[in-house]
């Protein structure tokens, strides 16, 4: 099965409640929250307060991207306000087995993210901690970029290595540039969670995209 994660990043941030409302109506899964702090990516997004009020809003499960400096000091808050899901970077600064492991105990799915430049075996160590993998398709930071196509070979030795350890559950999410002629690459590939954010806010009929990604499971 394939689940669609819409990206409110590329959205109306003056009707994000709507946003979270179309996206529901047109089939989505969960709702992809970006956080950035503007040091580990060079940009400011969502926090906490927006968090709580579309988890307050929403009945979809909010997928939440930390993409911060030392994420170990927020997860209790981002758990409290709502986060089905929380992803931390492997490249960011935090005893990352720790995190993990915190996130889990807080009654929220774990998930580690990889940059671009970082390969998919950094993400090994880690896999029986979490129930996710986030393979960046493009730097962090922005949305509407270009697909990096070295994400598919990432995806393709994750898939590769889960299924030799047995971790036939393991979902892996990729995000950045996927439309609908680079989604069937990386379903082919073993992703399975599709984070997308101009290919359905952008769509003339969101639904018929959304129908076209879950048909490719």
């Amino acid at each position: 099965m394939i689940l669609v994660s819409p990206s409110l990043l590329a959205a109306d941030f003056a009707h994000l409640g709507a946003a979270c409302d179309a996206m529901q109506a047109a089939g989505a899964d969960w709702m992809h929250f970006d956080v950035m702090d503007g040091l580990f990516v060079p940009n400011l997004s969502f926090g906490l307060p927006v968090l709580s009020s579309l988890s307050a809003y929403s009945t979809l499960p909010m997928d939440v991207h930390l993409m911060i400096q030392e994420p170990h000091r927020y997860i209790e808050q981002f758990a409290k306000e709502g986060a089905h899901c929380i992803t931390v970077h492997v490249e960011a600064e935090s005893d990352l087995p720790g995190t993990l492991k915190a996130i889990r105990a807080l009654g929220v799915l774990p998930a580690v993210c990889i940059k671009p430049g970082t390969p998919a075996e950094a993400a090994f160590p880690y896999l029986e901690l979490v129930d996710m993998v986030l393979v960046m398709s493009v730097e962090p930071g922005f949305g509407g970029q270009k697909f990096m196509p070295v994400a598919i070979d990432k995806i393709a030795a994750l898939r590769q290595e889960c299924d030799r350890r047995g971790l036939h559950d393991m979902h892996i999410e990729v995000d950045g540039g996927i439309t609908a002629e680079t989604a069937p690459l990386v379903v082919a590939a073993g992703a399975d969670v599709l984070v997308a954010g101009s290919a359905l806010f952008r769509a003339d009929d969101p639904a018929a995209m959304m129908a076209q990604f879950k048909a490719l499971a």
